[in-house]
């Protein structure tokens, strides 16, 4: 054999392991998939689409298991859900690391509005308008749960929510898609950071896929009953949205769709989200969701659920069994294609793969980061800012507010002056030290006083009983003081999943306690707590200013003095209209005219009105005031005219007038006169936030293209149509100033 032949086949022989590795580097995450899956049995395969609760805590009833951990051990899970904390999550990694394949798990959680550090809930954080604070609230989050080894967090909930009754409007952006839409973008952007693998990064997932905020009667895990037209232009928006900025999974709704549920829905999952938004991710159901198609009436049993939830292209099982119980026995039987089941996996698969869980299960198991972000004092003073631009001015007369810091007697009365819980309100987490880390009303005001100020206290009723023995203290404690402050509200677990109320007028007698301080004749200030909007037309007729402090997180109390003593000055907008009673629900400023409109709200001659309430909200959409004034020009086209290839340019001039510096949301609103179907009287198609200081006028101008004027028709056809146009721009859905123009042929 020739010498240097044989000197090279044995340097190839001894550099082959390194090759194969070079090779094996280079594969793409589909053909690591795929290797994998080739190895896996059915009943494996079926495994990767179970997920099972922790038995520490649960966000649904407790199913308790006592052979889970044989389970992992067996390759029988893909997934954990309500599993935190390195100790728990690498404890159970480990017993996955025993199974034949060596799958990791994921660890899922419910990570609303933060973990260590709790942020403003949801919805008070869309009255910020605020898209930059709102990624920065999530990516916060992301970091913290995913430094106590969580992967996946279930939210953003970018449901469209009309009903404040429905108790998890606290979960969502509001009555609008527009920005709806832009919020459910940047909560994705911000739980997944710079993409999944990073040590920061959790899993999105887009809830609940879809419709779950129409429920009937604003009751929770009711019927949806809507039109497709509705579906698309209203209710859809905001899930494409969070599929285009990159959601890693969707999570079905517990509702059911024009009569079928939504875990069980194929049009919703393979029709749209799989099919035509060509959504690569997977979808989880809701909590038991699967099982829960029987008492709908959808299934017989949990072989049918399992039968008709894996078809429709549901790929995770939440909690119902239905799938560990019944699929290998449905494929067996020929009811449910392999093909199905091999692409529920693969979708599993990938996301473990794009974590870098197969390169190292354990990487989001660091004691070490867990303890950095325990108590990090920057995510705190975040969150005291998103707190700051979630407080919404409802109403400031005589400029009551800010107060000085000067007032010799502050009278604070209420039941959550000294609350402490009921600070973060619901879907927050409850650590053993919360007493010292949250910050009262009591002691944020406490800290912001001159040392001569003296604070007053009477807590003058309960959050909800008709007991009114506290009046009396109250009274006299008010007296006393220069200013009175009242904080009232709901207790955190008054709004929230399960928590419909049909009745959203401040709980028990809390109204009228306001109503005996308000006699005193002291100036008063009411702050209202709460997840949703309430009804309380006695206090915004009677009372001079009134804040919505909503629930505001780890650092409210802080945030609440900040704005009470004007070293911030409010600038947040309503994600929802108020209504003024329960009667008038489901509310929401972009409507559909009828064929007999009301000209205002004294209109009653035989058109579409109550007799005996207006059909105005008490406050309107985008409604937010500021300790400073805003006026604005008339609006200037650049042309009134354009062509579909065309763009054009509206403009006016904002000016504050007061003598503050402040935040002002400037609002763009367009209605289309006449369609192939009937269109809203007023669309948000934009909105920019600007700052002036006192005294100081800013041209705000934006631009207009057919994207912004369409829509689906009845055929589902995403189009515009030649025609008029109004334009709206103001600092509320309300207040606007009015242009036209036309879009030509």
């Amino acid at each position: 054999m020739n010498k240097k032949f044989f000197k090279n086949l044995c340097a190839l022989i001894i550099l082959m392991p390194q090759v194969f590795i070079c090779m094996a580097q280079k594969k793409t995450i589909e053909q690591k998939i795929d290797s994998v899956l080739k190895l896996m049995t059915l009943e494996e395969n079926v495994g990767q689409m179970n997920q099972y609760n922790g038995d520490w805590e649960a966000t649904g009833p407790i199913t308790k298991d006592g052979d889970k951990q044989s389970q992992i051990r067996k390759g029988m899970l893909g997934s954990m859900l309500n599993v935190t904390g390195v100790d728990h999550t690498h404890e159970l990694q480990e017993m996955a690391m025993q199974s034949r394949l060596k799958i990791p798990l994921l660890f899922g959680q419910d990570i609303i509005h933060g973990y260590r550090t709790i942020f403003p809930l949801p919805l008070a954080e869309a009255a910020s308008w605020d898209m930059e604070a709102i990624e920065s609230s999530a990516r916060i989050a992301g970091i913290e749960a995913a430094a106590a080894g969580v992967h996946w967090t279930f939210a953003p909930m970018v449901d469209i929510a009309r009903d404040p009754r429905w108790g998890r409007v606290m979960e969502g952006a509001g009555e609008d898609p527009y920005l709806g839409s832009l919020i459910a973008k940047a909560r994705v952007k911000g739980f997944q950071g710079k993409g999944l693998g990073n040590t920061d990064a959790l899993m999105a997932c887009a809830k609940h896929f879809a419709a779950y905020g129409a429920a009937i009667g604003g009751r929770d895990y009711n019927s949806v009953d809507m039109s497709l037209q509705t579906l698309w232009n209203i209710y859809l928006p905001p899930f494409k949205a969070a599929a285009d900025a990159g959601a890693a999974t969707f999570m079905n709704s517990f509702n059911s769709l024009n009569g079928i549920p939504a875990t069980g829905n194929a049009y919703l999952q393979r029709d749209i989200l799989k099919g035509r938004w060509n959504f690569k991710g997977f979808v989880v159901s809701d909590w038991n969701s699967v099982g829960e198609m029987i008492p709908h009436g959808f299934a017989k049993d949990n072989y049918e659920a399992a039968l008709k939830a894996a078809n429709a292209g549901c790929d995770m099982d939440m909690e119902s069994r239905s799938y560990i119980q019944n699929l290998v026995k449905l494929v067996k039987d020929g009811k449910v294609k392999m093909k199905l089941i091999d692409d529920a996996v693969k979708r599993i698969l990938k996301k473990k793969f794009e974590l870098g869980l197969f390169d190292d299960p354990f990487k989001f198991c660091n004691k070490v980061r867990e303890k950095q972000q325990w108590d990090n004092k920057e995510n705190l003073a975040i969150e005291k800012t998103m707190a700051e631009k979630s407080i919404v001015l409802l109403k400031n007369e005589n400029q009551l507010l800010p107060l000085s810091k000067q007032t010799k007697k502050i009278a604070l009365i209420g039941p959550f002056i000294k609350a402490v819980r009921d600070n973060l309100g619901f879907w927050s987490y409850q650590w053993p030290d919360d007493s010292s880390r949250i910050v009262t009303v009591w002691d944020g005001i406490s800290k912001k006083i001159n040392a001569d100020t003296k604070l007053l206290y009477a807590k003058g009723c309960n959050i909800n009983d008709s007991s009114t023995s506290g009046f009396a203290e109250a009274i006299e404690t008010a007296k006393q003081a220069d200013v009175v402050i009242i904080n009232v509200g709901e207790a955190s677990d008054m709004t929230g999943e399960a928590k419909s109320r049909s009745n959203i007028h401040l709980p028990g007698v809390q109204e009228e306690l306001i109503k005996a301080i308000q006699s005193t004749g002291k100036p008063v200030v009411v702050m209202i707590n709460a997840g949703r909007p309430l009804v309380f037309n006695w206090t915004a007729d009677n009372v001079p200013a009134i804040l919505y402090t909503w629930w505001l997180g780890t650092e409210a109390g802080d945030a609440i003095a900040d704005v009470l003593f004007g070293d911030y000055n409010p600038s947040a907008k309503l994600p929802m209209s108020f209504p003024r009673s329960e009667g008038q629900i489901p509310i929401y400023y972009n409507y559909y005219n009828t064929g007999r409109p009301a000209k205002n709200d004294s209109d009653l001659n035989y058109v579409s009105a109550y007799i005996d309430l207006p059909n105005s909200p008490k406050f309107p959409f985008g409604y937010g005031l500021s300790y400073t004034n805003f006026s604005y020009s008339d609006i200037q086209l650049s042309t009134n005219s354009i062509k579909p290839n065309q763009k054009f340019t509206v403009s006016l001039t904002v000016t504050n007038t007061g003598k503050l510096d402040g935040k002002e949301t400037v609002q763009l609103y367009i209605r289309d006169m006449v369609g192939s179907v009937v269109r809203p009287v007023k669309e948000l198609k934009g909105f920019q936030q600007i700052f002036l200081k006192a005294g100081e006028s800013k041209k705000v101008s934006f631009t207009i293209s057919v994207n912004d004027l369409k829509f689906y028709n009845d055929k589902l056809e995403y189009i515009y149509e030649p025609g008029d146009f109004k334009i709206f721009i103001g600092s509320n859905s309300r207040d606007v100033k009015e242009a036209a123009f036309e879009l030509l042929k």
